[in-house]
């Protein structure tokens, strides 16, 4: 067992010693954060650990500032908004070393009344697409490298200043840079350090090719497991910047002077059973499976009609710049990074595709959903994705594009029909209102942008 991971024997005893005084039982929204309760470690153990706890599911048709929205079959006020039953899945138990004396469980969600998992809960989501790559013989592997800008105000003074005009950590791109990353790295060191003590294995960080921003890799796994990892590192990795007073932000896009923040998903195939790798083959020249190209393929296909899963605000889509290093063609490449598809490895264990298109603002499970969804209807269907696209995919002709905003993304994932048959009709009701609720906030509002335009000019 990795260090920090807890088995249900280990977590019992730990709290009988007062080692944990407090369960943090948790889940996530639509908008990927971790929602739930903290619980005393005595409740947890004589009572959460094996009846679970409730919570109003109204947490699953909100707003990022908690609004409960129209529009929902689920959740609503027709319905009086009731609850739903989270079981903690004792797999994902950790210790959370940056806060005192406490553990860290994710939940699954089921209808109190009726037991049945909660069909549009992130997490069952990510779970029926990995029930349906195992019903295809596949396992999936997923990594998903987040990045981020750091910023030397506190969240509360970030707040203050209306979150304009913060001061980059550094000032200057810092893209692979030791030596102004030795100057972030009190706090860099803390979050890598923390994520390592949680269970959730960090391989490196590094500069980025923005002012104060930076990337911490996490060791890939299996997609369920790499999803808790994403939100338990994501939800840390602010607490701790918090904790040292200062403060960072997933945008996509914080500004448009400086490059977006990315959440490349890596994904390979492995055969179930076995557990051997999936996507080399020997008696290819280019080592490339059939299954392997045909996932490449589905990919390539679908991955415009599900853009809104990678990309769910209507910030994501500022992200998608010309030579921004955020792909806007939805072709695929060897270690291209003009490309919205890299394929990259040159080992059986290795081989693999980076999607590029991700932002960091994405939920990961919906991501990992829509990844597997794409490259297991390419499977099935013996998708080609294509001749490898050579030279610079910003300036191509004859590629396919990223939907260039989240009206676009809208109306494809609306119309998808690989949506549909990959998540329920149900499910896709429940993400399409979801994108819908984000567009029409945004139109509600004034923005500075407007009043900078208009207010003496017009």
């Amino acid at each position: 067992m990795e260090p920090g991971r807890l088995d249900a024997a280990t977590l019992e005893r730990r709290i009988a010693d007062d080692a944990i005084d407090t369960v943090v039982v948790a889940f996530t929204d639509l908008q990927g954060r971790l929602v739930g309760k903290r619980v005393t470690g005595h409740f947890f153990r004589d009572h959460v650990l094996a009846g679970g706890i409730e919570a109003c599911n109204y947490l699953l048709a909100v707003d990022v500032d908690m609004t409960p929205l129209p529009g929902y079959r689920f959740a609503n006020w027709e319905q009086g908004y009731g609850d739903v039953l989270c079981q903690p899945d004792l797999a994902t138990a950790r210790e959370i070393p940056w806060l005192e004396k406490t553990a860290l469980v994710l939940c699954d969600l089921f209808d109190g009344r009726s037991g049945e998992p909660v069909a549009v809960s992130p997490r069952q989501v990510l779970r029926r697409q990995v029930e349906r790559a195992a019903a295809l013989g596949y396992t999936v592997n997923t990594a998903s490298e987040l990045e981020f800008y750091l910023f030397r105000e506190s969240y509360e003074e970030a707040q203050a200043k209306g979150y304009a005009d913060l001061t980059y950590h550094a000032p200057f791109l810092q893209d692979y840079h030791v030596l102004q990353t030795t100057r972030d790295e009190y706090v860099i060191r803390a979050i890598r350090n923390g994520m390592d003590g949680a269970g959730v294995p960090v391989e490196f960080s590094k500069g980025e090719a923005g002012p104060g921003q930076h990337e911490i890799n996490l060791r890939y796994a299996d997609a369920l497991e790499m999803a808790d990892r994403h939100v338990i590192y994501k939800n840390g990795a602010k607490e701790i910047v918090g904790q040292h007073g200062r403060s960072l932000t997933f945008m996509a896009k914080y500004s448009m002077d400086n490059c977006g923040s990315s959440c490349h998903i890596h994904s390979s195939l492995w055969d179930a059973t076995s557990g051997e790798p999936a996507c080399w083959s020997d008696d290819q020249p280019d080592h490339w499976s059939s299954p392997f190209r045909a996932w490449v393929g589905g990919l390539v296909r679908h991955s415009g009609e599900l853009a809104w899963l990678f990309a769910p605000t209507v910030n994501s889509y500022k992200r998608y710049q010309l030579e921004s290093w955020a792909p806007t063609a939805l072709a695929w490449g060897l270690d291209n990074r003009t490309c919205g598809f890299r394929v990259v490895g040159h080992s059986p264990t290795s081989l693999r595709v980076e999607s590029r298109v991700p932002g960091a603002d994405c939920n990961p499970y919906l991501a990992f959903a829509a990844t597997i969804a794409a490259g297991c209807a390419g499977i099935e269907h013996g998708e080609d994705p294509g001749p490898c696209f050579e030279g610079n995919a910003y300036v191509a002709d004859d590629v396919a594009r990223v939907p260039p905003t989240i009206v676009d993304a809208i109306a494809e994932l609306e119309a998808s029909k690989l949506a549909v048959e990959a998540f329920g009709e149900e499910v896709h009701h429940h993400l399409v209102n979801t994108a819908r609720q984000e567009w029409a906030a945004f139109g509600g509002v004034v923005t500075d942008w407007e009043r900078r335009r208009s207010f003496e000019q017009l």
